[in-house]
């Protein structure tokens, strides 16, 4: 291997990734991408094996792979011409969930087609039986959105016009899409101008021989990681509350991980069934959640790309809350499901490995989902607003406060964005006290959004977890604070859930709920679990915490024993 060509090579396209997602930031329309950063951007070689990838969020790197082999057995190297622009986000053909866009551009070098530049980003709005994506009742595919097979929207660099059509015609919101399927666009079209240089500029032969070096190099130093790690069979369950249909039922995530030697095999079978309702996880996010929990296991300065997932192997039953069969519904498989199996991963390996892994964390992305036509403006909006939670303690420190859940590495709306682009005033936004489980080190705390109705009525709707089974602790951690929705209707003075105010199956999820003018809404998210003995806590750090306000002075004396002098 040459080190040195490999190292510039490998930071040069991570660099270019990153410059991709600028791009796509930068020339979007709507918050998810251009204030939540809720993408990731890519390249990968002719096979489809990702070369590089830019830190932005967790589930879409770990899907990427599967997504751009499973594009290509229906469109073959051979039908891809230069200029071409291919787009997909089905969910039953690799895709992670159907608001999921994946665009792909080939990379020409004289003629011979050499890889790809990749952009994933998270569209709010892609119609179906509610605005904003996010259907906490449906209870099959087609009530969740238009699903996009791999089409060309671009033929040799001129717009498929006819897709674009089809494409616009089934959203809401047909001018921010266009907007951000642009923005999209313009991230694959610079990442194709700018590998096309660095193909030229090292030579074709120079840069496929280094690409397959650097994805050995990753598989090697994944697979040292991994032999480092005690061999055995680790297990570990967790539940997810309801569906949205059944109220009453829960569904297990139930995950063996068998570790033998440099190899890993993260094995699902014993989870339930599918649910009726739309919190089941498609392969793609089952495989990505392996990933993403293996990787918060070992070396972060690895190269992220295929080497490094070569030893992670996934078994997960078809017809399971794990891999889906269709028509079933999924959409909440990607931002629910997937925290919840990387969290049963972590804890299946907490034995093994107690100084790298957490107790539970929010493992929520609160999807609070909206749309309605502006009063003043008289234009349809809609708007997918994910929310933050508290992470788990671990065993050297204390969890993040107020981050976003695992798999997303996303960033909230700021209020004044959130109140310039939409018809809500945010009263208050403060984190919660005591939400953080007790431990040594102690959970971190999710936070409380109240939220005023400034629109004659702005149709709602929600997928989010942990208002029941709160998030678990780790060698003596207590359990972190569950989280809430709740609404107050104009002209009443008493707070209700969505169960007790609109007659729904879940507290947690549900579907096209009508807020009126003057109506508020509290959105509270959970907080993470604690980590050791709460006996063990240095006094300095409870203290600070009182003062801070993240613990209160009864929990401190009732968890820690701990009086201010």
């Amino acid at each position: 291997m040459d080190f040195v060509t490999m190292n510039i090579l490998e930071s040069s396209m991570v660099s270019l990734c990153k410059e991709m997602g600028i791009v796509l930031m930068k020339t979007s329309y709507s918050t998810i991408f251009n204030e939540a950063l809720d993408f990731t951007c890519g390249l990968a070689d002719m096979n489809g094996d990702m070369m590089a990838v830019a830190d932005y969020c967790p589930a879409q790197i770990g899907g990427m792979p599967l997504l751009i082999k499973s594009c290509l057995k229906e469109i073959p190297i051979g039908e891809i011409e230069e200029g071409d622009v291919i787009l997909h986000n089905d969910p039953y053909r690799g895709g992670l969930h159907t608001p999921e866009h994946t665009f792909f551009k080939p990379i020409f070098v004289d003629g011979e087609i050499m890889g790809f530049a990749v952009a994933i980003g998270h569209i709010a709005e892609v119609g179906g039986m509610a605005p904003g994506g996010f259907c906490g009742e449906a209870t099959e595919i087609f009530q969740e959105g238009i699903r996009i097979p791999p089409v060309k929207i671009k033929k040799n660099g001129k717009d498929n016009v006819e897709v674009w059509k089809l494409l616009l015609a089934n959203v809401r919101t047909p001018r921010v899409n266009y907007g951000d399927l642009r923005a999209l666009i313009a991230a694959v079209d610079l990442g194709e101008k700018q590998m096309t240089q660095i193909y030229r500029k090292y030579g074709k032969e120079k840069i496929k021989e280094t690409v397959n070096d650097l994805l050995l190099y990753s598989e090697r130093r994944m697979r040292a990681e991994l032999e480092a790690i005690p061999d055995g069979i680790y297990a570990f369950s967790d539940k997810i509350e309801s569906d949205g249909i059944d109220a009453e039922r829960t569904y297990t995530i139930n995950v063996e991980v068998h570790k033998r030697g440099g190899e890993i095999i993260i094995d699902y079978h014993g989870s339930s069934p599918q649910a009726s309702g739309p919190i089941n996880a498609t392969l793609g996010v089952a495989t990505s959640a392996a990933y993403n929990a293996v990787l918060h296991m070992t070396d972060p300065t690895i190269p992220r790309n295929s080497g490094c997932f070569r030893p992670i192997r996934v078994m997960a039953p078809p017809g399971s809350i794990v891999n889906v069969d269709f028509p079933a519904p999924e959409v909440g498989g990607n931002t629910e499901t997937h925290p919840r199996i990387v969290g049963t991963i972590l804890g299946a390996m907490a034995p093994a490995v107690p100084d790298r892994v957490m107790a539970a964390e929010g493992a929520t992305h609160c999807n609070f989902v909206f749309g309605g036509v502006d009063a003043e403006t008289k234009e349809f909006f809609a708007c997918y607003d994910l929310e933050a939670v508290g992470w788990g303690g671990r065993a050297f420190a204390d969890g993040n406060d107020g981050v976003d859940s695992i798999n997303g590495n996303c960033r909230i709306t700021p209020v004044e964005v959130y109140e310039t682009r939409f018809p809500w005033r945010i009263e208050s936004l403060a984190f919660n006290v005591d939400a953080g489980g007790a431990g040594q080190y102690r959970g971190g705390v999710g936070y409380t959004k109240q939220m005023l109705c400034l629109n004659d009525e702005i149709i709602c709707s929600q997928m989010t977890d942990r208002h029941l089974l709160a998030p678990w602790g780790l060698n003596g951690g207590t359990e972190g604070g569950v989280g809430a929705t709740l609404v107050m209707k104009a002209g009443h003075n008493a707070w209700q859930t969505m169960r007790e105010a609109y007659g729904k199956a879940s507290t947690s999820r549900y579907s096209n709920v009508s807020i009126r003018r003057g109506d508020r809404v509290r959105l509270v998210t959970p907080g993470g679990g604690g980590y050791g003995d709460p006996a063990r806590r240095d006094p300095a750090a409870i203290a600070e915490d009182v003062r801070e306000g993240y613990v209160s002075k009864e929990a401190a004396l009732k968890h820690y024993g701990y009086q201010e002098a």
